[in-house]
């Protein structure tokens, strides 16, 4: 191996999943070994016999259909309202200006730390979930949409009025165009961010979800539901990534993603 010395598709992919059975055997190790108790962590074995139960007897796919549902219905929200106002933000520096530090502050504020309020003005129901998810999501987009679009070439922008272009022209014709590739790109990382938030959204005051069936499993000392939630949600984290990744390809493949 030489530093930044790329590698072959294939031998990437035996390389990630290696990982995955080196890990899964140490697992199996321990604990059908007995080194760790039954009741801190469940085995291998154990997590996939409860990982079928819940499918077939504790309607599991309607707790992460609800799940999937609440992640991009908060973030589709947060990218229909963030990305605008990023555009806008990069492009004229007085609206940068105005709203740059108090954006730059609430994305600091962490997203469970509004539960208690959001509870008490939208209740337990479905809204509760999702401003969650919009909170966690919508502060970082409109920051990393305003980075890029800021950073556009200076050159394409000063041959676009010399061109003749109209400020709004640039925007529609230069900045929104040269920045799409990496604003979807934005999105694709904001989505696996959104994907963290759910279960502390899903914690307090829910009957359904992934996060709700991680909390009861708790309460019984069920360590196999709960690790078998977990990777429900790296599953389907990773799949959406993937097909994010696949769509940003398709619909800009001029650029390098």
């Amino acid at each position: 191996m030489r530093p930044l010395q790329p590698v072959t598709p294939g031998a990437r992919w035996a390389l990630g999943i290696g990982f995955f059975v080196l890990f899964v055997a140490v697992w199996a190790f321990f604990t059908l070994g007995g080194f760790v108790s039954p009741t801190f962590l469940a085995s291998p074995l154990t997590m996939v016999r409860e990982g079928v139960l819940l499918f077939t007897e504790h309607g599991f796919l309607k707790d992460i259909g609800m799940t999937v549902w609440r992640v991009l219905g908060g973030f589709v929200l947060a990218a229909a309202i963030g990305v605008p106002l990023g555009i806008a933000m990069g492009a004229w520096k007085p609206v940068e200006a105005f709203l740059e530090p108090f954006i730059s502050f609430c994305r600091y504020l962490p997203a469970s730390a509004f539960i208690p309020l959001l509870i008490l003005w939208a209740g337990i129901d479905e809204l509760q979930k999702l401003l969650v998810i919009f909170i966690g999501s919508f502060f970082q987009i409109v920051l990393m949409v305003a980075v890029t679009v800021g950073s556009a070439r200076r050159d394409l922008v000063e041959a676009a009025y010399t061109l003749g272009a109209s400020g709004n022209g640039v925007v529609r014709r230069v900045l929104i165009p040269g920045a799409a590739p990496q604003i979807a790109e934005t999105l694709r990382l904001v989505l696996g961010w959104a994907w963290t938030y759910i279960i502390v959204a899903e914690l307090i005051g829910s009957s359904s979800g992934i996060g709700h069936m991680i909390v009861d499993s708790q309460a019984l000392l069920n360590t196999g539901q709960i690790i078998f939630g977990i990777i429900v949600i790296g599953v389907i984290g990773l799949v959406s990534d993937f097909a994010f990744k696949a769509l940003n390809r398709r619909l800009f493949a001029w650029a390098i993603l």
